[in-house]
């Protein structure tokens, strides 16, 4: 299945966004040391449905990534596997069969129902589970290396396009959104309002390879934001505290303190201010609801992944 690329948003969806449920979850956030953990290897939860949002045991990865699973009439989508392959400590491809067949129970069977693995990035705390799903039937990995996820999105032809992905009366928006890394990829969608940031945007250190491309990209998911009913902006990983401009020392496997995962499209246009005020400084800069860590000039502090 390749993406397809009319631009109209789903129909229907301010409706079913208007009335979204509410994203109040308690995460698993770590232990005080490894023999007091007792947290599951990923934590499900179902927003909906057809939604679930996983975490990974920040026992099992200090990175503790979010995963998400999407459910359409005609596939799934799987958007990024963690940061860790060994399904003895994550056992995600088990998780995901698990949901898969819960779904089944509640819908007509389909034979050829199909999963998709895509990604925000091709770190390795995004794509370690990929060879996991390598022999399951039904399924297609794609890379994320910028070649085969720029293929398979049509990001190599037109970069500024906007991808489709049609689930099966769900349909993801994907836009190429390169700063963090060049192959980052934000996904929008309609059905719940999720903007999925991957490393882009989330409430923790935002790392920046490229300044302009990260720069263009954040100008770029504002103005998508404009006339598209966002509910959440979603990334990967929490590492703020609730106190306002203090994030968890990097490797940090036990955050008690941690904020909510969503972002609101406001802080999209803050960490825009942000950059104007950050100019052409390198280095680490903190902000109240996140850290924006300059990699792309002589003095950037490497402090992390």
């Amino acid at each position: 299945m390749d993406a397809q690329r009319p631009s109209a948003v789903e129909t229907g969806a301010a409706e079913r966004t208007a009335a979204a449920p509410a994203l109040d979850v308690r995460w698993i956030h770590g232990s005080p040391s490894a023999k007091h953990n007792t947290d599951p290897d990923l934590q499900v939860h179902a927003y909906d449905a057809d939604t679930v949002i996983l975490r990974q045991n920040m026992a099992v990865d200090h990175e503790a990534p979010f995963l998400f699973l999407l459910f359409g009439e005609a596939r799934a989508v799987l958007i990024d596997t963690g940061a860790t392959a060994s399904p003895a400590h994550s056992p995600l491809r088990r998780v995901v069969d698990a949901l898969m067949r819960d779904r089944s129970a509640t819908r007509p069977p389909r034979d050829d129902y199909e999963l998709l693995v895509l990604h925000t990035h091709p770190h390795g705390d995004h794509v370690a589970g990929d060879g996991q799903f390598d022999d399951r039937p039904g399924t297609r990995v794609v890379g994320a290396a910028l070649d085969e996820a720029w293929a398979f999105f049509g990001f190599d032809r037109d970069p500024d396009g906007v991808a489709r992905v049609d689930l099966g009366g769900r349909v993801l928006e994907c836009l190429a959104t390169p700063g963090h890394h060049a192959a980052s990829v934000t996904y929008f969608d309609p059905w719940t309002g999720f903007l999925l940031t991957g490393d882009t945007v989330y409430p923790g250190r935002l790392y920046i390879e490229d300044w302009a491309a990260f720069t263009r990209t954040v100008d770029r998911l504002i103005g998508f934001c404009a006339d598209r009913p966002v509910t959440h902006v979603l990334g990967c990983h929490i590492e703020m505290t609730r106190r306002p401009g203090q994030d968890y020392p990097v490797r940090t496997t036990y955050q008690p303190d941690e904020p909510p995962l969503q972002m609101t499209t406001a802080q999209l246009r803050d960490i825009r201010a942000a950059i104007r005020s950050v100019g052409d400084r390198p280095g680490r800069h903190v902000f109240d609801d996140f850290v924006l860590c300059r990699r792309d000039l002589p003095g950037s502090a490497p402090d992390g992944a």
